[in-house]
């Protein structure tokens, strides 16, 4: 199974358990990411550009997560919204990386700019299905007071 098809596939299994169960916050998230990755399947350069030279288009929509992630964080009593935020951050740097070095090698400039986009979408799996967790017994607490 090629890389692409198995990140689609993770890509919607975590979005929708997230659309499903998540709170909010997991929802903005994992929207946030939907919406991401097909944008940059609209404007992602040909094959053999992609890579070679800081991609600016992709450097605004990973500022935009960062920015998102960021604002959720800031507003979340949650601690997951703070490893996203963080991860996503170490993405965008990687566009600085390429722009401060051009000679920077495109496979390196690729990993550094598409691994982090695994262990976010973990990340947010995992706080969905914590937040899950602990909403049943949020519930039976007010119902009890």
């Amino acid at each position: 199974m090629s890389h692409k098809y198995l990140f689609w596939a993770l890509l919607l299994a975590i979005c929708g358990y997230a659309f499903w169960r998540g709170r909010n916050e997991e929802r903005v998230a994992a929207g946030a990411c939907l919406l991401a990755t097909i944008v940059t399947v609209w404007i992602i350069p040909p094959a053999r550009l992609r890579y070679s030279a800081m991609d600016s288009s992709q450097l605004a929509i990973d500022a935009a997560m960062l920015v998102t992630f960021v604002a959720i964080a800031l507003r979340s009593e949650r601690f997951w919204p703070l490893w996203v935020a963080g991860l996503q951050l170490t993405t965008s740097m990687s566009h600085l990386m390429k722009a401060i070095d051009s000679d920077l090698v495109p496979r390196v400039y690729a990993a550094a700019a598409v691994f982090w986009s695994y262990p976010i979408l973990f990340i947010i799996l995992v706080g969905t299905w914590r937040g899950a967790r602990r909403e049943p017994n949020r519930r039976l607490r007010t119902v009890a007071s």
